[in-house]
C-alpha cells in the first residue's frame, strides 16, 4: 500500500505504547510519495542504536548506507527514491556499544530464500477476495455448534517432487485442497508458515513475523490457496509463535545492541530447551509487534484462526524447570505473559469475532478458554494434552492389562467441561522416537490396524473437536521426517488403502451426524451407559445432539475377543441399526455383513428399563442409530 509522507506520529507513538495493532501498515519498508516523488519510506524500532542506515542492492551494500533519522519514540525513518521494487535490503545498525551489524527488517513482508535472509522491497498488492459467502456464513453462525475436524500439515513434507524438491503452496493448491475434500476434513492447519531460516525447527523458530516463508512461495500464492480452500468449504488455520524467536545474530536478538525484543534479564531471555530467546511480553512495543503480526495474518490472508504455540512457556515463570524468581506471593504465574495473551485475544476478537483462537497448553493450572470476564486467557479452544497422553498410553498397552486401566479412557469425561477442547493427535506424537500412531498399536500388523481404527473412532465420538496429523490417516508406519515427503508408497498396500478409506468414511460420518459436534460444549452431549465393564474391557455410551431424536449409541471393545449377544442399555424402546462398524472388510477387518438391526427387549440394564443385544467385534467399535423409537425415556429410578 503506497503511503504519502504525512505525519504518522500518533501511529508511531501508539506502537511504542503498545496500542498500535496494525503496525505493519507503517513500519518496515513501504512505497511512498513525497513532493510528488515516488520512493520508499523505511521505519524500524531500535531505540538504543547510535545510528541506523539502509543498505542493499541499490547502493551495492556499501556502508554506512542511507542514514536514517531517529524520533522521540526510538523509531528510525528514511524516505528515499534510490531503491527499486524487487531489490534486497537490510539495516546497518551501529549498536549501543558502537559495533556495526547488519540486521533483518523485523516488519519485512518478503524475504529472499533461505539460507539468505535479506528483505525484498515491494508492497503486497490488494487482493480482490471472492470468499464473501464463506465468511458471511461463518459470521452468522456459532462455531462451537459446527463441526471442526482438522488435518494438520507441514507444508514442505506433505509431498515432494520426484527430484526431492518440496511442494510449494501453489502445488498444495492443486493437490492438497482436492485431497481435503475427498477425505471430508473441515479445516486444514499448517505448522508455522512465517519466515524461518532452519527447516529442522519445523517453522517454530521465526525471524519474519509478517512474511510468508519464501521457501513455500509468495504471499499472493497463499492468498490464492486460502481463497480456493474457502470455495471448497474448507477453513484454514495456522500455527503462530509469539513466545520465543530465533536467536540467529543477524535477525531479532539484541537488535540495537541491548535487550530490545527479549528480556533484560539473561536468565529470563534465554530458552535453552529450544535454542531460542523469549520475548519480553511486558514491553509495550513488543506487544504492538506481536499483536500486529496476528492481525496481519488474519487480515491479509483471511485465515480462519490461529493456534498459539507453547502457551505454557509464556504463562509460567518456571516452565521446563528453568530457574526463576517467583512472584512475591510465591506463585509461578508469568503475569506479563498471562496479561499479553488476554490482550491478544481481546484485540483479535474485537475485529474478528469468528476467528478461532486456539492454545497449545499442557497444564490445568490456568483457565485457558472462555470469556475474559471469567478470568481466563480468552481462547476459544485448548489442545487436550491429557486426553492424548492417556489414550495413547492405553493403546500402547498389552490388552491383558487394559481392564485395570480403563480409567485412562474415561478420566477425560470427568473434566471435559472445564475447557473447550480439541482432541489432537498431532505431529508431536510421531517424531523423536515416539513412533507413528500405527506403530504405537499393540500386536501384529492386522491387530495394529484394527486398534488404530478404534483409536480414531474413539477420538471422533469423544466430546471435543478433532485434529489428526498428515499421514496418520492411512496408518503410515514410519515416523514423520520434516525433510522427506510422506510415505505415499504405503498406499500401494491394500491395508493402508483400506485404512485411508476408513478415515475418509469416519470423517464423512462425523460431518453428517450432529450428535458428534452440535453441543460439544454442553454436559448433556455425553450419556454414559456402562463405564465399569472392566472384565470385558468394553465402554458403551451415547452422544446427543440438540434434538431428542439426534443421538448415537457407541460400544467399543479394547481386547481381541469377539463378544456375542453383548447387551447394551438404551434410553428408548424401538429399533437400533448399525451405522458404523470398524471391523468391516472394506476397512481392513474380517466382517462381510453388518449386524442385523436390534429390537429393544424389556430387559433392564444399568439405569435403563430396556436393552438390545448385538455382536461386538474384537478390537472393534460399533455405532448404532435409533429408528422407529418411542421418545418417551424409560429409566430405572
Amino acid at each position: 500500500m503506497e503511503q504519502s509522507e504525512n505525519d504518522f506520529s500518533n501511529e508511531l507513538m501508539g506502537f511504542v505504547n503498545g496500542e498500535n495493532f496494525r503496525a505493519y501498515q507503517i513500519m518496515g519498508a513501504h512505497q511512498a510519495t513525497k513532493n510528488d516523488r515516488s520512493g520508499f519510506i523505511f521505519r524500524v524500532w531500535a531505540p538504543n542504536a547510535q545510528q541506523v542506515s539502509v543498505v542493499g542492492d541499490f547502493n551495492q551494500w556499501e556502508q554506512p548506507g542511507l542514514i536514517m533519522q531517529k524520533d522521540t519514540t526510538g523509531i528510525w525513518s528514511l524516505f528515499t527514491t534510490q531503491p527499486q521494487v524487487g531489490q534486497l535490503y537490510k539495516y546497518n545498525i551501529k549498536q549501543a556499544d558502537g559495533r556495526e551489524v547488519f540486521k533483518i527488517d523485523p516488519f519485512a513482508q518478503r524475504f529472499e530464500k533461505r539460507p539468505q535472509n535479506a528483505a525484498i522491497l515491494g508492497d503486497l498488492l490488494p487482493h480482490h477476495w471472492h470468499d464473501g459467502l464463506w465468511r458471511g456464513r461463518h459470521k452468522r453462525s456459532n462455531y462451537f455448534e459446527r463441526p471442526l475436524n482438522i488435518y494438520e500439515v507441514h507444508a514442505s513434507s506433505w509431498k515432494q517432487h520426484t527430484d526431492g524438491s518440496p511442494y510449494t503452496i501453489k502445488d498444495l493448491t492443486h493437490e492438497l485442497i482436492p485431497y481435503l475434500q475427498r477425505m471430508h476434513y473441515s479445516h486444514v492447519e499448517f505448522m508455522p508458515l512465517m519466515e524461518h531460516p532452519l527447516g529442522a525447527s519445523w517453522g517454530y523458530q521465526l525471524i519474519g513475523y509478517f512474511a510468508f516463508c519464501s521457501y513455500y512461495g509468495t504471499p499472493e500464492d497463499l492468498q490464492e490457496f486460502v481463497e480456493r480452500c474457502h470455495a471448497a468449504n474448507i477453513g484454514v488455520l495456522v500455527d503462530w509463535v509469539p513466545g520465543h524467536f530465533c536467536r540467529n545474530a543477524d535477525t531479532l536478538p539484541y537488535y540495537d545492541g541491548t535487550a530490545t525484543f527479549e528480556y533484560q534479564d539473561n536468565q529470563r531471555a534465554d530458552n535453552p530447551g529450544w535454542g531460542t530467546l523469549n520475548f519480553d511480553l511486558a514491553k509495550p512495543a513488543v506487544q504492538s509487534f506481536l499483536i500486529s503480526s496476528a492481525m496481519y495474518w488474519l487480515e491479509t490472508f483471511h485465515l480462519d484462526g490461529i493456534r498459539v504455540d507453547a502457551v505454557s512457556n509464556m504463562i509460567y515463570l518456571d516452565y521446563g524447570g528453568r530457574a526463576c524468581q517467583l512472584n512475591q506471593d510465591g506463585s509461578n504465574r508469568d503475569l506479563a505473559g498471562w496479561s499479553f495473551l488476554r490482550k491478544l485475544n481481546q484485540v483479535v476478537k474485537a475485529t474478528y469475532p469468528q476467528a478461532l483462537m486456539m492454545a497449545e497448553e499442557s497444564t490445568a493450572d490456568t483457565k485457558v478458554t472462555g470469556m475474559l470476564a471469567e478470568n481466563s486467557l480468552g481462547f476459544d479452544y485448548k489442545w487436550n494434552m491429557g486426553w492424548m497422553n492417556d489414550v495413547l498410553k492405553f493403546f500402547e498397552m498389552d490388552p491383558i492389562y487394559r481392564k485395570d486401566n480403563l480409567n485412562l479412557l474415561t478420566f477425560s469425561w470427568m473434566y471435559r467441561q472445564t475447557e473447550n477442547f480439541i482432541l489432537a493427535l498431532s505431529h508431536d506424537e510421531v517424531v523423536h522416537g515416539k513412533r507413528s500412531l500405527m506403530h504405537k498399536m499393540w500386536g501384529d500388523r492386522y491387530r495394529q490396524f484394527a486398534q488404530l481404527r478404534t483409536l480414531y473412532a474413539y477420538q471422533m465420538v469423544h466430546p471435543g473437536k478433532k485434529l489428526l496429523f498428515m499421514g496418520s490417516e492411512w496408518g503410515q508406519f514410519l515416523e514423520w521426517k520434516y525433510d522427506h515427503g510422506l510415505e505415499w508408497v504405503d498406499l500401494n498396500d491394500p491395508l493402508n488403502q483400506k485404512m485411508q478409506l476408513f478415515t475418509k468414511t469416519l470423517n464423512e460420518f462425523y460431518l453428517a451426524n450432529r450428535a458428534l459436534w452440535e453441543i460439544d460444549d454442553q454436559e448433556t452431549t455425553l450419556e454414559v451407559i456402562d463405564a465399569d465393564n472392566t472384565a470385558e474391557t468394553v465402554l458403551s455410551f451415547i452422544r446427543h445432539g440438540k434434538r431428542k431424536k439426534d443421538f448415537l449409541v457407541v460400544a467399543m471393545s479394547f481386547t481381541p475377543v469377539e463378544r456375542r449377544n453383548f447387551r447394551i442399555g438404551v434410553p428408548y424402546l424401538g429399533i437400533y441399526h448399525e451405522v458404523l462398524n470398524t471391523e468391516m472388510q472394506e476397512f481392513g477387518g474380517t466382517w462381510v455383513r453388518h449386524n442385523v438391526a436390534s429390537q429393544t427387549e424389556k430387559v433392564p440394564f444399568k439405569q435403563y428399563q430396556q436393552s438390545i443385544t448385538t455382536t461386538l467385534p474384537a478390537f472393534g467399535t460399533l455405532i448404532l442409530q435409533p429408528e422407529k423409537i418411542n421418545l418417551r425415556r424409560r429409566k430405572i429410578k
